[in-house]
């Protein structure tokens, strides 16, 4: 009988030890952000059913939860104990004490969101020392006119929204494979930048790696270091790199393999990974490191895709089982083998790449189909009805599910916003209302709220609206915007420094002070293994 708790001490020990584990702090978004576990990932109590599959995706791995401590049984933690038993989960524990227990003991906690990637950006800033360019200084350059390109490693929906001057977006994994293509002549110096360090950090040190003759170098603290350096950013680029020809990736692909070769990448062909996904002694994930259009027009069955530079850059929230098999799958082979080094640096010691240009592999095409475990539909109204009921002043409340960001940004007239978890309770203390309608971004969060309703108050009479917020405003109903009606505390996101105008760059200045501070918290709490 697996035993339903875990002390701190316990579970320092398996931190650290080869065997599987998974460590999920259940609370939300915005209290995981302010302190948790270094290996933590987070998985609300509110979003378990949509996050688990993918986060834990073997039923019989290992799993502690936490919350920040409180006792009894009606705790995050307890909640999401008893979820996932009933979900099928064999294997689940709760960490006594919480976050409390854990800082009784002595053991640190961190602050801030992807913290293991960003700690190891800093080790290898630190340990690799890829050369650095001050923001004002490539200003000099690009007023100049020299032989210069920035190389942009974000996601184009980031590059977006800020970017250098002149920059083009080639995200993460996609600099090697694109680096020939964009940079012909070796004599044209590159310079890679994110939004803060890490991605440019590991972005400038993953050209450096392939060997590439140009002179690499990073923008020092990223598009916030230009900002606070008064420099203009531009908004709305669509500069975005080009696929490499044919010469060009024989060029990228022979300088991977340099990589695979330095850090000993293991490949393995198709008939091993289908013996791996029948092994039920062990966790895989099986990631797809291309782009999305790429993925869309084909992919392996029951493969997801992480572009490669998010892989590394996000690893807590795709790979929560610590020491499971990752196979990273590129018909290319490029970006799968720059990413699959990045990971094993990174502590990761079982990742493999998958050695398969495709040819003759049936593949699927169009969006992955997420498995949302414990899912059932409960009876929905229809846009229209709603609208009725809400003109009729009928006794009905409509609640909105969905993360406060997008209620901010647009939402039902009239509607509450509140965060799933506390639904039950906080309905416990309102007036009786006659109808109940729950809604979220696409429903399916409604929804199983609805099935919580249903086991707690069996009496209330609740309707979920039928395809959602989408639903409503594609049948052309007006919305409102801003923070209406909370219900509960808003801690379900955090907001990223250059998301808010107020406070914009002290905001920035204490991120990016974070984030050099990191590798000094990870010494101290002594279970990380990077290596460069």
């Amino acid at each position: 009988m697996t035993p339903l708790e875990v002390t701190a001490a316990e579970l320092k020990q398996e931190i650290v030890s080869d065997k599987e584990l998974a460590i999920l702090d259940v609370r939300e978004e915005g209290t995981y952000f302010d302190c948790h576990l270094l290996w933590a990932s987070n998985a609300p109590l509110s979003r378990l059913e949509l996050l688990i599959n993918n986060l834990a995706p073997r039923k019989s791995a290992p799993i502690v939860v936490y919350d920040s401590g409180k006792s009894g049984d009606a705790t995050p933690a307890r909640r999401a104990q008893r979820r996932l038993i009933d979900l099928g989960f064999s294997d689940v524990r709760v960490l006594t004490d919480g976050i409390a227990g854990w800082q009784s003991e002595g053991f640190e906690l961190f602050s801030g969101l992807n913290v293991p990637s960003k700690a190891f950006g800093e080790f290898l800033l630190q340990n690799a020392h890829p050369p650095e360019i001050e923001a004002l200084a490539l200003q000099e350059r690009l007023e100049l006119n020299d032989q210069l390109v920035v190389f942009d490693s974000r996601p184009l929906d980031e590059f977006q929204n800020m970017s250098i001057p002149t920059a083009v977006d080639v995200p993460g994994a996609e600099l090697v494979h694109r680096v020939f293509e964009l940079a012909p002549d070796p004599k044209t110096d590159i310079v890679v930048n994110c939004a803060g360090r890490t991605r440019s950090i590991v972005g400038a040190q993953s050209l450096i790696n392939a060997g590439v003759p140009h002179r690499v170098t990073l923008l020092k603290d990223g598009t916030m270091g230009w900002h606070l350096a008064g420099l203009k950013l531009d908004h709305g680029n669509t500069n975005v790199g080009r696929m490499p020809s044919a010469k060009s990736h024989a060029k990228s692909l022979a300088a991977a393999l340099t990589v695979a070769n330095r850090f000993q990448v293991s490949f393995i062909d198709r008939s091993t990974l289908h013996a791996w996904q029948y092994d039920n002694r062990q966790t895989l994930y099986l990631i797809d490191v291309r782009t999305e259009e790429e993925f869309l027009s084909g992919h392996l069955p029951c493969s997801r895709h992480v572009p490669g530079g998010q892989l590394v850059q996000t690893t807590d929230e795709h790979i929560a089982v610590r020491n499971a098999r990752v196979v990273l799958v590129d018909n290319k082979k490029t970006r799968a083998i720059m990413t699959a080094s990045w990971l094993m640096q990174m502590g990761h010691s079982n990742v493999h790449v998958l050695d398969d240009d495709f040819a003759d592999a049936e593949l699927e095409a169009g969006e992955r189909t997420s498995q949302i475990l414990g899912f059932n539909e409960t009876p929905t109204i229809e846009p229209g009805e709603l609208h009725a009921v809400l003109q009729s002043g009928e006794s009905a409340m409509v609640i909105d599910l969905s993360s406060s960001r997008h209620y901010v940004s647009w939402h039902i007239p009239k509607a509450a916003w509140c965060v799933r978890q506390r639904l039950a309770s906080i309905l416990a203390i309102q007036p009786p209302v006659g109808l109940l309608i729950l809604t979220s971004h696409d429903s399916v969060l409604a929804h199983l709220a609805a099935a919580d309703l249903s086991a707690t108050n069996p009496r209330q009479l609740v309707r979920v609206l039928s395809g959602g917020n989408e639903a409503w405003r594609q049948a052309g109903f007006s919305v409102d915007t801003g923070m209406e009606t909370p219900l509960c505390e808003i801690d379900d996101v955090w907001d990223k420094p250059y998301d808010r105008e107020r406070d914009q760059e002290k905001r920035m200045q204490e991120y990016l002070e974070w984030e050099v501070q990191l590798m000094d918290q990870v010494e101290r709490d002594g279970t990380a293994e990077f290596y460069c």
